[in-house]
Parts: structure tokens; C-alpha cells; sequence
């Protein structure tokens, strides 16, 4: 059994807790947390360890009723990998404390590629990450933005991706950001740090992407256009989409033209917190114009969609799976997900 620490039990944190959890070959140890909460309570109630940064402010937990089981520190030494959820930048000085006791960790995206030196994707470079000390998962959107460009590209060849991320403006357990009632060109510079990112997984690519943030807490959507190098057809391009255990196809005919009805639909088919670990591609938007040139609407739900790639990142660092595609479909299976 792989033993996982996760650092930080947050949006993404506790999500990927309860999916290490529900693997055969992995174990939670412990979860972290730097002050009482309900989500240090419901840490407790589903029978995580729960370890907090600073060890005075154990009797503060207690008095909210909490169960504390120690430092941070401690958690880490009991840990094979450790998944770092903390806040972007946090991650960045946890490192040190990784190196000291020389264990695995794991990233996600809001830390930089540096970091890690390594940024992983499950379909793009799986292998390249088995036995690695430190790997980054890349952020959502670049994880959405990886699996179809990679599909796409080693089917019919790519010259060029053009990419506008509209972009939600707060998780919808938010309360500190915006925006109310405004588009916010984030960045006004183009490119956005997305394509960039993307060339950290699949370097040979020409993309360029922009971004905005609108005021909604679903999801985000991206429109993509793609030249590719050989003539493709919709038909194909959907065989593909359908084939990939990591892409859904928001299929036509559903009455689903929003984010919000997307949401509706994993909630009504009782997926966990109606979360979408799939990239959802919206089938009547796929287009093929001159043979070469391909078109569509991808959402994604920013915060479940590298939860399943964060897992695989585990299993691959542990080095006992060596096959991306056995990963995938061991987490896959494990939480019961097939894509809509």
C-alpha cells in the first residue's frame, strides 16, 4: 500500500483524499490543516488523521471539538508520497521539509514548474514521471488543454492551438473574490500563462492562449481552435473524444448549453459533490472547416479534473505501475467514473 500524506485539505485536498482513499493500492495517513474548520471536522468524521502546521494551536482545534494527531512534520515521516494542496506559493516552502525526510511529493498547479522540475499530465508523460522524487500536476485548465491537444495530435498531427480560457471567478464556496459584475481580461497581456504551461507537457506544441474571468463559480470554458497537419473529420474527432477515459462528450440533443446544467447532470448522476473529473466537450460545437482546421467548446470543472491525474501522479512516483494506461483505468474503476 502506498501511504499519502495530503498537505493542505482544502478544495483540492479533500478531494484527493477521498479518492486516494478509495484506491486498492493506496492509503490516507493523514491530512493537514492550519486552523479549525468545518472542513478539519469532516476531516475527523471520515476518519483522516487530522495534523496541523503549528502544534501550539492544537488546544484550539480541540475546543471546536476537533481531533488533532499531530504536527505536520510528523505526518510527513509516516508518508511513502505526499500530495502538497496547499495555497499557490505555500507548496513552495513545504519543499525543504520534503527534502529533509527525503519523500515524494507531488504539487498541484498553482505552484510553478520549477518547482518540481517535472509537470505531469496522465496521458502525455505518465511514464516519464515513474520513480520521480518531485512532480507538479499541472492546473486545470492546462490539464483539459493536455488531453485533447495530445489526443488530437497523435491522431491527425498539430501546427497550431489558438485557446481562450473564460475563466470562473471564484470556487462556489468562495466568498473573498469577484468579480460581481464584470468581464476581467486576466491577463490583459497575451499570451496567458496557459499555453506556456501546456509546453511543460508537451513541448513541441505552437499554442497560444488568452484569459478572462467572468462572475460565475461553476466551471471554466474554453473555446479552441486547432490547424492540424492532416485532414480529420468530425466524425473522427468524436470516435476519439468518446475513446478517451478522461474526455466526456456533452452529447447533442441533451438541452445542455451551460456550465451550470453540466453541474446539474453530475449531480443528478450522483457523482461525489456533482464533481466532473472529465474535460466536458460540448459534441455540436466540434467542427472540422477545410479539411484541417478544428473547433469546439471545452468546460472544465476547476476543481476535480486534476484530482484523478494527482492520484495517477502518485501511483507513477511510487514506481509499482508503469503503464499510464493501467493507472488510469485502476483510478477510473476505483471511483466508479466512466465520462458522460
Amino acid at each position: 500500500m502506498i501511504k499519502v500524506a495530503v498537505n493542505g485539505y482544502g478544495t483540492i485536498g479533500k478531494r484527493v483524499a477521498d479518492a486516494v482513499s478509495a484506491q486498492k493500492d493506496m492509503e490516507i495517513i493523514g491530512v493537514s490543516k492550519t486552523r479549525p474548520s468545518s472542513e478539519a471536522l469532516v476531516a475527523n468524521k471520515r476518519g483522516y488523521p487530522l495534523y496541523i502546521a503549528d502544534i501550539s494551536k492544537k488546544q484550539a482545534f480541540e475546543a471546536a471539538g476537533i481531533k488533532v494527531a499531530g504536527s505536520v512534520e510528523e505526518m510527513i515521516q509516516k508518508a511513502d508520497v505526499v500530495v502538497d494542496a496547499t495555497p499557490g506559493g505555500v507548496g513552495e516552502k513545504n519543499k525543504a521539509l520534503y527534502e529533509k525526510y527525503g519523500k515524494k511529493a507531488a504539487w498541484e498547479g498553482g505552484e510553478k514548474h520549477e518547482l518540481a522540475g517535472f509537470s505531469f499530465n496522465s496521458s502525455c508523460n505518465y511514464k516519464e514521471a515513474v520513480g520521480r522524487q518531485f512532480v507538479r500536476v499541472v492546473s486545470c485548465n492546462t490539464t483539459g488543454l493536455c488531453r485533447i491537444i495530445n489526443e488530437i495530435k497523435n491522431e491527425f498531427g498539430v501546427n497550431k492551438v489558438r485557446a481562450t480560457m473564460v475563466r470562473r471567478g471564484s470556487d462556489p464556496g468562495g466568498i473573498k473574490k469577484g468579480p460581481v459584475d464584470a468581464v476581467v481580461l486576466n491577463p490583459v497581456t497575451i499570451p496567458s500563462h496557459h499555453g506556456p504551461d501546456v509546453l511543460t507537457v508537451i513541448p513541441d506544441i505552437d499554442i497560444v492562449t488568452t484569459a478572462m474571468i467572468v462572475p460565475t463559480t461553476f466551471m471554466h470554458m474554453h473555446v479552441v481552435q486547432m490547424d492540424l497537419k492532416n485532414p480529420a473529420t468530425v466524425e473522427r474527432v468524436l470516435e476519439l473524444i468518446e475513446a478517451n477515459p478522461r474526455i466526456g462528450l456533452v452529447r447533442e440533443g441533451l438541452g445542455i448549453t451551460s456550465t451550470a446544467e453540466i453541474k446539474e447532470y453530475a449531480s443528478d448522476l450522483g457523482r461525489p459533490r456533482a464533481d466532473l473529473w472529465e474535460s466536458c466537450i460540448f459534441e455540436e460545437s466540434v467542427s472540422v472547416l477545410n479539411e484541417t482546421e478544428l473547433y469546439f467548446f471545452q468546460a472544465i470543472h476547476q476543481e476535480a479534473d486534476v484530482v484523478v491525474e494527482t492520484v495517477d501522479a502518485i501511483r507513477a512516483m511510487a514506481g509499482e505501475v508503469v503503464d499510464p494506461a493501467e493507472s488510469i483505468k485502476m483510478t477510473n474503476e476505483a471511483l466508479g467514473f466512466t465520462p458522460i
